[in-house]
């Protein structure tokens, strides 16, 4: 099966700081994949690269094929990749509905028909019914993070990366969050960049570890987990992008 994402060499220096060295990765349609890694790891300085907010300084980034290591972030999102921000980017003053309504507008136009059912559907799925009216800013941080993967998801993107998607969520939000997943699971890939080891192992696929702007493990959960390499440089550890 050919890869949805690819990077090959993926590298980005800052000055004389090493950020990312030379990453490859191929994630494919449908695959659940975790990126995790200790504080200062690379894995935030990946991400934008991925999504277009950060230029690397050399190598490549291959989204279906196609070359998008120099294409803008809009043109990404066209193709068919969201991401939900670790702060949350949310339209404060604007209710929960329209919040995700301007998500599917950008892939369902002007139908109004079609976008409110969107906005429905998405609000289910996330847990938020009953809360179309309330303003974004008037939400718990918890609820406002489920905002977020819910404009995402209601781009329908092929690739979803959520960063950090559990911070901040009760565990009955954790679960909802990870029933979610398992939903999503063949509908669309996902990159999950997250510091609660339970989840992650509970929900990847396959699991890469960054270390020192580097890969320093991929494989299965069980695999990532009893890597002495990995035990030694994050499990057991807290951290965040």
């Amino acid at each position: 099966m050919s890869a949805l994402l690819s990077t090959r060499a993926l590298s980005r220096s800052f000055g004389g700081l090493r950020a990312v060295h030379e990453v490859d990765l191929d994630l494919g349609p449908g695959e659940v994949r975790a990126l995790i890694g200790p504080n200062g790891a690379g894995k935030t300085t990946f991400v934008s690269m991925l999504i277009g907010r950060v230029a690397p300084s050399s190598g490549r980034v291959l989204f279906d094929g196609q070359d998008i290591t120099r294409r803008p972030a809009h043109a990404r999102v066209r193709l068919g990749l969201a991401y939900t921000f670790q702060i949350t980017s949310v339209f404060a003053r604007l209710p929960v509905a329209e919040n995700v309504a301007l998500a599917a507008r950008r892939r369902l136009g002007r139908d109004r028909a079609a976008v409110a059912a969107e906005v429905a559907r998405t609000l289910g799925r996330v847990g938020l019914t009953g809360r179309e009216k309330i303003a974004a800013a008037d939400l718990s941080y918890g609820h406002q993070r489920l905002l977020e993967l819910a404009m995402g998801l209601a781009q329908a993107p092929r690739l979803l990366i959520l960063d950090e998607p559990t911070q901040g969520l009760s565990e009955p939000e954790i679960e909802t969050f990870k029933a979610l997943v398992r939903t999503l699971a063949g509908e669309t890939a996902i990159l999950l960049i997250e510091h609660n080891m339970g989840v992650v192992m509970e929900l990847a696929d396959r699991i890469t570890v960054l270390d020192a702007g580097v890969v320093l493990a991929e494989g299965a959960p069980a695999a990532i987990r009893a890597d002495a390499r990995v035990q030694a440089a994050y499990l057991g550890t807290a951290a965040d992008a």
